[in-house]
Formats: structure tokens, C-alpha cells, sequence
């Protein structure tokens, strides 16, 4: 991957080509979209949006001739995301962008795409009529309404995280090429304010009350508290000078016991904010 990101950095034509062919191929936009947020981040907006212009168009056919919108979506936040970040050296404010940006998304799928949701209401309701006919006859005209609104968290959701993991990946490959260990030092130190963490919380806890789309509402508020949240995991690690199997074993059992333990995460970030405890420890050993 850094023998890619070093030939898209060698010139506006690489670059353009790159993240053109990338977002064409199926399953690979997300190259294309961090192809665009790494020339963002190292060359500005003028510089990285020539570059994404060249994705847009097959992300476009993709969405309006592929009735899938996947790659436009991702494309779209990770460049209004890398924007922010390079503005204000914030991963705090590009996680709350990338947060409106997903309600703002559950909001358009409906509207731009009321097909490929149709179809995927439909099927999610035939499935849940079979699976548990006596729930489905209960809620009678409401489960497609239920399924509406999970489908379009699902898929905001879906996107959002995609986004945050690109721009990780965008930013990773900056560092790499240009300040080697900094993407590091910067993701361990990750931590969301008071402020900010009192308001995830507070938005999904009060989702609910809103009448809104609860699940996309909560799922966007809650992207950064687990973003906060590995990068708490990551940099206890480094300071305690731990092996990387610490890291594995943690994202196995975070796959295995998910969501008692993703909400265990989600609790202990909100706590970090206060108690900061990467800044408690004592490094361990010789520091890498």
C-alpha cells in the first residue's frame, strides 16, 4: 500500500488515475477515496479536489447506472472529512463531521435512491414475515416503517464507518510517506473532550425522545466515542510497551463478544474524557 500511495504522490496525473480506476473497479473505491484524502491532506483543497472530480465520475455511474451509491457517499465524507482534519488538526471535529454527515445521509438515501431502499425493505420484510410471522402480524402496517428506518441507519451507518476508516487510512499514508511514527503518537493520543463526550452520550440517550430515525441518530453519536475508544486501547498499549498480540486479541474478542464489549468500550471512552487514563500510566520499558 505505501508503494501505491508513493506513485499517487508523484504527480496530479498519477494521482487522477489512480483514484479514477480504483473507484471504477468494484470493491475498490476505497482506495480511490483514500487516494483522495491523502493528496487533500498533503496538498490542500484546490489540489485535492481536482483529484476527487476524476473519482466523482465513476462513483456517479456507480450510484445512478449500479443503484449502488456506496462509493459516492464514502468519497463525498472522507474528502469533507480530511478537509476539516487538515483545517483544524482535529480528529475530534472530523468525527463529529463525519457523524452529521451520516444523519445528513439517512436523510438523502430516501430521497435520492427510494428504489434500492424499496427493494431492500422489501426483502427485509419478507424474511422477518417467515422468520417471526407472529412479531410481523403484531406490527402489521408498521414493520415496513421499522425496516425502513433500520435499513437507512444501516446503510448511513455502513458509510460512516467506511468514511472514518478511509480517512484513518488517508492520514496513515501521510505520515508514513512524510513524518513516519506521527500518525501513531497522534492516534494514541486521541481523546474526546468533556464537552463533546457529554453530548454523544446525551444524543443516545435523548434519541429516542426525538421521534427521529433513533438508530441512525445513536449509531452516528456513538462512531466517536468508539473511535476514542480504540485509540484508547492503542495507546495504553504503547505506553505499557505491549506486545501487538494485546491488539489482536482485543479485536477478536471485540468480533466474538460484540455489543456487550463494543458497549463496554463506549462506556470507558466517556470515562477516559475525564480520567485520561493513558496520561495515569507509567510507560513500561523502553519507549518505541
Amino acid at each position: 500500500m505505501r508503494a501505491l500511495a508513493q506513485f499517487a504522490m508523484r504527480g496530479p496525473l498519477q494521482a487522477s488515475g489512480v483514484a479514477a480506476v480504483a473507484t471504477a473497479l468494484p470493491f475498490l473505491f476505497w482506495i480511490g477515496a483514500a487516494v483522495v484524502g491523502l493528496v487533500t491532506l498533503r496538498l490542500g483543497l484546490s489540489q485535492g479536489l481536482n483529484v476527487g472530480l476524476w473519482a466523482l465520475l465513476p462513483a456517479l455511474g456507480w450510484s445512478w447506472l449500479g443503484n449502488d451509491p456506496t462509493a459516492l457517499f464514502v468519497l463525498i465524507q472522507v474528502f469533507l472529512m480530511v478537509v476539516v482534519l487538515r483545517t483544524t488538526t482535529s480528529w475530534e471535529k472530523a468525527l463529529l463531521t463525519g457523524s452529521g454527515l451520516a444523519l445528513v445521509t439517512g436523510v438523502l438515501l430516501p430521497l435520492l435512491f427510494p428504489q434500492l431502499l424499496k427493494d431492500l425493505v422489501d426483502t427485509g420484510v419478507a424474511f422477518y414475515q417467515q422468520y417471526n410471522p407472529d412479531v410481523a402480524s403484531e406490527l402489521g402496517g408498521r414493520l415496513e416503517g421499522v425496516f425502513r428506518q433500520v435499513m437507512s441507519a444501516s446503510m448511513a451507518g455502513t458509510y460512516q464507518l467506511l468514511a472514518v476508516a478511509v480517512t484513518i487510512l488517508a492520514r496513515s499514508w501521510q505520515a508514513t510517506l512524510y513524518n513516519p511514527g506521527g500518525f501513531r503518537s497522534e492516534f494514541h493520543a486521541l481523546r474526546l473532550s468533556r464537552p463533546v463526550a457529554v453530548l454523544c452520550v446525551a444524543i443516545m440517550f435523548g434519541a429516542p425522545l426525538l421521534g427521529l430515525n433513533t438508530a441512525l441518530i445513536s449509531w452516528a453519536a456513538a462512531v466517536p466515542l468508539m473511535i476514542a475508544g480504540l485509540a484508547m486501547i492503542h495507546g495504553i498499549v504503547g505506553v505499557r510497551n505491549m506486545s501487538i498480540h494485546w491488539l489482536v486479541l482485543f479485536y477478536l474478542a471485540l468480533v466474538l463478544l460484540s455489543p456487550s464489549l463494543m458497549l463496554l468500550l463506549l462506556i470507558l471512552a466517556f470515562v477516559d474524557s475525564w480520567l485520561d487514563f493513558r496520561g495515569r500510566l507509567k510507560p513500561s520499558g523502553p519507549a518505541e
